[in-house]
């Protein structure tokens, strides 16, 4: 217990400035809800943030710096405790919800996943969908990036949290003296997109409030809406359009444009070989959906066929989940591609979830080194990366976590067929939440949602997506016995 005391002191505080989130859907309601709705909110704020004060009040004398052990229990304790939380309003604001559920829905918002167990959305109050789209930009990004930004007292632990909530194999990299000043640039970046991004949904004629949940849902690259239709509710291809440039724009790695933005060269982003390797699997993933809608006279018009396969290839590759169509019913080719992209496309340091482009690059280097060493068993050949050798430990990491999450995503599809569900489902739902894509296949595809899945399946893919927002070894090393020893 003495060992979490610290770690609970810091959390009280996270708790408690995560109440503050709850003002922006209390805010909608008060102009466009009924008046009990407004007294769900304030009392989720009040319950937060005397949560917070209580727990602050039992830890506040066991202050000090957090070790590295300790701050991948912050992290986890703050992935596990907060959708709870953020849960409780939706139990009084959607109608015929349980708690699994709504922490499904809770969980899906904060890991950006896009999965979601509820239908009649068109319905829901303004706020209860405001709630849901707001959790996926606050998480977008991470919300212990944020952490680190404000609370310096973090120490050395608060380098463990910045490393748990990187995503990707380069965590050791630092672009600012202090984690502090990268973690406040991230999120000035995040912020710009964003206000740029609601600008264009107002411009191609969503109203505000959709404009603004649409916007928190692209650059979070969760996918959530506020229409059953998702993005086909507008019946829009200028919304369309803008949706696939900004889907395109969040799953490009956040620290180079913060690095454009320092050094004012395009540079960083045309000699990246991630960003590079990003964009050319995204055109050629596009040409090869369009030539098969084509082909299977699937749309009429061209430009119809191109908008499509433009649009679905960008939201499931960057794990967002939009759609406008049920891709399902395409031939059997195009679904499976595109929740093949979801694994691994987006970039390390982007809000999108999967393996990351990265890694993929590494492992194709890797395969390419070894077929040289086949040939020539004495060569030189080290795995780079623009430009500079990367050390065993990167490499070592990179095996260790495909590994793990090979394991992870075919022990948890034995776990849903264990619960009954058909081979189809249950690989592609685990495939969906590890990888935070959002939709799946078979009875969890775009035309359909979660809330089929009884409460075991439900708790189920809460963990997967909890496992995949934290890539992972930052969940399952708490399962070690090293990690609790002294």
């Amino acid at each position: 217990m003495s060992m979490l005391l610290p770690v609970l002191n810091i959390f009280s505080r996270i708790l408690f400035a995560f109440a503050f989130t709850y003002l922006v859907p209390l805010t909608w309601a008060w102009f466009l809800d009924a008046h009990h709705h407004v007294l769900v909110w304030a009392g989720g704020f009040a319950l937060t943030a005397v949560s917070g004060l209580l727990l602050w009040l039992v830890s506040h004398r066991h202050r000090r710096e957090l070790q590295a052990r300790d701050g991948f229990l912050l992290v986890n304790l703050v992935w596990i405790v907060l959708p709870a939380f953020a849960a409780v309003p939706l139990m009084f604001t959607v109608p015929d919800i349980d708690v699994a559920k709504a922490y499904f829905e809770a969980m899906s918002a904060l890991t950006a996943t896009g999965a979601t167990a509820l239908s009649g959305l068109d319905a829901l109050p303004v706020s209860a969908n405001v709630w849901r789209c707001f959790l996926q930009l606050v998480g977008g990004l991470g919300i212990m990036l944020l952490v680190v930004a404000v609370l310096p007292m973090l120490g050395l632990g608060g380098y463990q949290v910045y490393k748990a909530e990187t995503p990707g194999p380069m965590k050791e990299a630092k672009f600012t003296p202090r984690i502090s000043e990268t973690a406040r640039g991230l999120w000035g970046v995040y912020f710009g997109f964003s206000a740029a991004c609601l600008l264009a949904y107002r411009w191609a004629g969503m109203d505000w409030a959709d404009a603004f949940m649409h916007m928190c849902t692209t650059m979070g690259l969760g996918g959530f809406s506020s229409h059953d239709a998702s993005i086909g509710h507008f019946q829009s291809p200028a919304v369309e359009w803008v949706a696939t440039v900004f889907m395109a724009a969040a799953g490009i790695n956040f620290v180079r444009y913060f690095i454009v933005i320092r050094s004012r060269s395009l540079r960083p982003i045309a000699n990246d070989r991630e960003i590079r390797t990003y964009a050319a699997v995204l055109v050629v993933s596009i040409a090869l959906i369009y030539l098969l809608l084509l082909a299977h006279r699937i749309y009429p018009e061209p430009m119809d066929a191109l908008r499509s396969s433009a649009f679905h290839v960008l939201s499931l590759a960057t794990t967002t989940g939009y759609a406008t169509t049920d891709y399902a019913q395409w031939p059997v080719f195009a679904p499976v591609m595109l929740m093949f992209l979801g694994t691994f496309v987006s970039c390390a340091g982007s809000t999108g979830g999967g393996i990351k482009m990265v890694r993929m690059v590494l492992l194709i280097k890797q395969a390419r080194r070894e077929l040289v060493r086949i040939i020539h068993p004495r060569v030189v050949n080290p795995v780079t990366l623009g430009g500079a050798v990367l050390p065993p430990a990167v490499m070592s990491a990179t095996y260790g976590f495909m590994l793990i999450y090979g394991a992870v995503t075919m022990g948890l599809t034995m776990v849903l067929l264990f619960t009954g569900l058909d081979i189809v489902t249950a690989f592609s739902a685990v495939v969906a939440t590890v990888n935070n894509i959002g939709p799946g296949l078979g009875l969890v595809g775009p035309a359909s949602n979660f809330g089929v899945l009884n409460d075991v399946q439900i708790w189920v893919l809460s963990f997967a997506m909890l496992l995949g927002r934290l890539e992972l070894l930052t969940v399952l090393v708490l399962f070690t016995g090293a990690f609790w020893r002294k």
